[in-house]
């Protein structure tokens, strides 16, 4: 498990934002996903998108590198934001664009 973790925290040092989901932000293959992946979109954020559905040790792998049962999951600069429910959440109270802001993400 020690590869996968390395390689999960070399993708979330080199990219702002990362969302390990199911499909890609062109062809998400669910609906948590295709909602978290729309959100992003909508605030113009350049996110990197991996899909977990290719590779089922890091389908695994990310569960329990941020100890989270889900997938979506959404990093930004290296930290784990949360699922479908917290962005969607965070997004409507206008938090997630303030963390975006404050990470220098959007303008």
């Amino acid at each position: 498990m020690t590869n996968i973790f390395e390689k999960i925290q070399e993708t979330i040092s080199q990219n702002d934002v990362v969302l390990y989901m199911k499909g890609s932000k062109d062809f998400p293959q669910c609906g948590f996903s295709a909602a978290v992946a729309h959100v992003l979109k909508n605030l113009n954020v350049n996110f990197h998108d991996v899909d977990v559905l290719r590779d089922a040790e890091i389908r695994q792998g990310i569960k329990e590198f941020s100890d989270w049962p889900t997938i979506p999951q959404l990093y930004v600069k290296g930290e784990f934001i949360g699922g479908c429910d917290i962005v969607r959440e965070m997004f409507q109270s206008g938090e997630l664009q303030e963390l975006l802001k404050s990470k220098n993400i959007i303008a």
